[in-house]
């Protein structure tokens, strides 16, 4: 699958349709290991009809991600459920200049006594899908069917990779979730995935009557990452092996086996499963 992007130039409509600081920004990032990695970031937004920009103030992954390999994909959600899906590639960052001051005057981080902008990176674009519309309907139908499907034929996990608080957070229907996977140009590429829930304490389980071209799409053992975020600011995110077309309880639908957890949230994101050994902690005098 090499997803086609017509549209190689944002037009003025969509310059300002991601202005506002309330919105979902997705950037999608590929890891040291080849391996795809999901950040929300909500200063995502166009520089220019042919650049991407977003505001960094806090540390994680992804931003060193972007750095040694600069292939990457954005998602641009709008209070109203319209959306923008693209690929863009990495150029700079800087910590100066009209973009960064632009960032720090927005009201979110010129007040904000704790922490503003202190990076502004740039991307190039390579283009995008133009605006979408969220098909509400077909996203509750294949939660439903979800649903049905893990509860009829429940899933067992050798390994409990998820603990109690990431089953329930995914399984809550009005939590957001996005997928992503490598595509075969080696950038990253993003899908809503609404739908998925957790199968059991090893795995997350999705319908794919919603978007089922493009997760049909996706090579069977493929590695996957799936974001999981709600509107009070918490957010996981998990990562494993996709496994597409099986049929559970009669329906159709694609899964991936977690092996590895994370969590995004400040102040100090870092992996949760497999476990980290605990290391003294060292100081000096």
């Amino acid at each position: 699958m090499t997803v086609q992007l017509a549209n190689k130039a944002f037009s003025e409509q969509d310059i300002q349709a991601f202005e506002p600081a309330m919105k979902i920004g997705l950037l999608a990032t590929v890891n040291p290991d080849g391996l795809p990695h999901l950040t929300m970031i909500s200063t995502l937004k166009a520089g220019s009809p042919a650049t991407v920009t977003w505001g960094q103030f806090t540390e994680g992954s992804s931003k060193q991600h972007v750095r040694q390999n600069p292939r990457a994909a954005f998602l641009i959600m709008t209070l109203d459920r319209r959306f923008w899906r693209g690929k863009a590639r990495w150029t700079h960052s800087e910590t100066g200049g009209p973009q960064f001051e632009a960032y720090n005057n927005i009201p979110m981080f010129r007040y904000n006594a704790y922490f503003g902008i202190h990076t502004v990176h740039h991307m190039e674009l390579i283009g995008h899908t133009g605006q979408q519309a969220l098909p509400m309907q077909a996203v509750i139908l294949a939660a439903v069917k979800t649903m049905a499907a893990r509860i009829l034929a429940p899933a067992r996990s050798p390994k409990p990779v998820l603990n109690s608080w990431t089953q329930a957070f995914f399984n809550k229907l009005d939590n957001l979730k996005f997928l992503a996977f490598i595509d075969q140009d080696g950038f990253p590429w993003i899908i809503p995935a609404i739908q998925a829930q957790a199968d059991g304490s090893g795995s997350l389980l999705l319908s794919t009557a919603v978007f089922g071209s493009e997760l049909s799409a996706i090579p069977d053992g493929s590695p996957a990452a799936v974001l999981g975020l709600a509107l009070t600011m918490e957010d996981v995110l998990v990562r494993g092996v996709y496994r597409s077309n099986q049929v559970r309880a009669g329906l159709r639908c694609a899964a991936v086996e977690v092996d590895w957890v994370y969590n995004p949230m400040p102040p100090v994101p870092g992996q949760i499963y497999p476990p980290l050994d605990i290391r003294p902690v060292k100081t000096f005098r």
